[in-house]
């Protein structure tokens, strides 16, 4: 009898922190509150055990709310389940970081978090405002702040153990390096869109050769245009290994060392996109050698500005 295949339970140890990610996670970007509830209770049930919110995504409350459901019915528990948010581009002070990171707790319902990401290496003017901008439109920045002076604010949440990993989120190479060189307590996780079209192995390497994980948003493409799920290579493996086209990317994903985020309101496609098993060599051969598309999906990495975020009016 063959062994069962345990690629979707895969945990990732956390070098530059405490505990271990799972590979396989949930993004909770969802716009509707009752739809994010719903959503990560399915997820819950079908065995996510990776949770990915934000500031930024009003919903944590909702989140924290499904969360407490299945502890206090006992059918999780908090030690298994890895719950990552992210501080917001508003709050980059040093003195603005306690009090954001507190008040997601509280949305959240926890009383720590395991991994704390900043959303992205852009400050925008504080304020209660979440999306800053001027008269013509554009966004206003904060120069009074440099991101290693946000990142000694999270390294603080860390020596007070309710943080148990820090990262950073839609950040390049170039921006990495410079933490990295000047990091008191490393990045635990990396977040950036990566998929095929988008596969970043150079930044991979640079994660691996540091000891910090590499965590794929977008897995799927987004559902945008052109389309990762309809790329011919990915089909054809998806046809000869009798499994979806997301069931494909996601093994990818998780077989090339990284972790994944993965959105759905749909509880068939939660379900799907948990449902893992691993791929043979010689489609992950295929699927390194054989795509030549080159697509970046979300333009955040370079203005701060969330592309699957619509603004708020």
């Amino acid at each position: 009898m063959a062994s069962p295949d345990t690629l979707r339970y895969t945990k990732i140890p956390l070098a530059h922190g405490s505990g271990a990610i799972p590979a396989v996670g949930f993004g909770t970007l969802i716009p509707d509150l009752l739809a994010t509830r719903q959503a990560t209770r399915t997820a819950l049930d079908v065995g996510f055990r990776h949770f990915d919110c934000a500031e930024r995504y009003r919903n944590e409350e909702a989140v924290g709310d499904a969360l407490q459901e299945a502890l206090k019915a006992g059918t999780v528990r908090r030690e298994d389940v890895f719950v990552t948010t992210k501080l917001w581009n508003t709050n980059h002070r040093p003195e603005r970081v306690r009090p954001a990171f507190e008040a997601s707790c509280r949305r959240l319902q926890l009383d720590h978090v395991d991994c704390y990401l900043i959303h992205t290496p852009f400050a925008f003017r504080p304020g209660d405002d979440q999306d800053p901008r001027d008269e013509h439109g554009q966004v206003i920045y904060d120069p009074g702040v440099t991101l290693i002076e946000t990142w000694g604010a999270l390294e603080r949440l860390v020596d007070e153990g309710r943080c148990r990993s820090i990262g950073l989120s839609d950040i390049t190479l170039e921006k990495l390096r410079e933490i990295v060189a000047q990091a008191r307590i490393m990045p635990a996780v990396v977040q950036i869109e990566s998929h095929p079209y988008l596969p970043e192995w150079e930044l991979l390497d640079f994660c691996r050769e540091h000891g910090i994980v590499l965590l794929a948003f977008a897995a799927l493409g987004h559902g945008l245009d052109p389309k990762v799920l309809d790329e011919p290579v990915i089909t054809a493996i998806a046809q000869r290994v009798h499994k979806t086209p997301a069931q494909v990317l996601l093994a990818w994903a998780v077989q090339r060392g990284t972790a994944f985020l993965t959105t759905s309101v749909a509880p068939e496609r939660i379900r799907e996109n948990f449902e893992l098993s691993s791929l043979p060599e010689d489609a992950l051969r295929e699927i390194r050698d054989g795509i030549t598309t080159s697509v970046r999906f979300n333009a955040v990495i370079g203005s701060g500005v969330p592309g699957f975020i619509p603004r708020a009016s």
